[in-house]
């Protein structure tokens, strides 16, 4: 999450100081050999995760050209009975426990652990304040739902169905900033933007991890904190005297616990990709790509900048640079995401989750 100057806010996995998808980025993992995840087809028509926000109403642009994902194709069973069998898997017993990464259990205690935070939060958190971020977010985007973008709507479902977790409402979002958040509303269904630009630089299963990421932030409870976190602190900051005071205390924990949060979110991103390279593919592209030339980037070249960053800035000058950099961002920088997700793709944690994936079939009437 970032607060930005002009009052606005933003988290989550879009690498701007938010989320997935920005200048302050976060990057991911190290090559692993991927584990395919086929599926079955019995119809020739197959119908199938920090935020952002600004107070600045947007024209909504139609979707142009296309997230089209070509479908496999099979002789159905019968006239009368068409069916679409998904063959996907799902980890068992799935807990975020099992993959929060430990700088966010630890921050996050020490969050919950600053008197008179929770009393300061419920007193921004109205029931106004929610309704207009609530209604910007929603009221210029698209709902992706099984008649609309099925293809990417399905991405959603499987890895919601991976992760363990019910899968939250899906809005596309005309930007030309690729970028992707979260935003969770007490008493209302937790929903995920994308915007368009972002898919149009990755591929499916890069913009799959992407999602992944989101939904991570909902497994570990992230998004009522984020949400929290950036209305508490626009809100300190209006405070006369001894808000700019409460508010400077927080933001350094504050932004602590967002980089941490987005280690752990990458890890979802990763269970569900199961090959690190995708997760690694798609913070570089959010670094330095461009449709144009987004399929000439080198994952291993830029798996070795990581390494060059974490050598250059390990003696004592390079690491005050370093924290220099990072102390105000919501995002890790890219390349440190990436060697966190690296170095994780090789744990032995990683490698007994992955035991534990199991196969789901399911058969849908359509």
């Amino acid at each position: 999450m970032h607060i930005l100057p002009n009052g606005t806010t933003g988290a989550d996995f879009s690498f701007h100081t938010l989320t997935y998808a920005s200048t302050a980025l976060s990057p991911l993992p190290i090559p692993m050999a991927a584990i395919p995840l086929p599926s079955l087809n019995c119809s020739e028509k197959l119908s199938p995760i920090s935020f952002y926000f600004s107070t600045t109403n947007k024209p909504l642009i139609s979707f142009p050209g296309g997230f089209k994902l070509k479908p496999l194709k099979s002789k159905p069973r019968s006239k009368a009975f068409v069916c679409r069998a998904a063959s996907s898997v799902a980890i068992r017993d799935l807990d975020a426990d099992d993959f929060r990464h430990p700088l966010d259990r630890q921050n996050t205690l020490i969050l919950r652990a600053i008197p008179g935070l929770n009393e300061i939060g419920k007193a921004l958190l109205g029931t106004v304040t929610e309704q207009v971020m609530l209604l910007e977010n929603i009221g210029t985007s698209v709902l992706v739902s099984e008649n609309q973008l099925p293809e990417l709507h399905e991405l959603l479902v499987e890895a919601a169905r991976i992760l363990n977790i019910e899968a939250p409402d899906l809005y596309l979002r005309q930007s030309p900033v690729p970028n992707a958040y979260t935003l969770a509303i007490s008493g209302k269904k937790p929903f995920v933007v994308v915007h368009t630009s972002l898919v149009e630089l990755l591929s499916r299963k890069e913009l799959q991890a992407v999602l992944a990421h989101e939904l991570g932030h909902l497994k570990c409870d992230h998004g009522v904190w984020l949400t929290f976190a950036n209305i508490l602190t626009l809100g300190a900051y209006s405070l006369p005297g001894l808000g700019s005071l409460i508010a400077q205390r927080l933001e350094e924990q504050l932004f602590r616990w967002l980089r941490a949060a987005e280690l752990t979110c990458d890890r979802a991103a990763l269970l569900v990709a199961r090959d690190p390279k995708v997760v690694i593919s798609v913070l570089m592209k959010l670094a330095g790509g461009c449709p144009s030339m987004a399929d000439k980037l080198n994952v291993d070249a830029f798996l070795e900048q990581a390494r060059s960053y974490e050598k250059a800035s390990s003696s004592p000058v390079g690491w005050y640079i370093r924290n220099a950099q990072t102390s105000q961002l919501s995002h890790p920088l890219p390349v440190l995401r990436a060697r966190e997700i690296d170095e994780w793709s090789r744990s032995k944690e990683y490698q007994s989750l992955l035991k534990r994936v199991e196969w789901v079939n399911s058969v849908q009437n359509v």
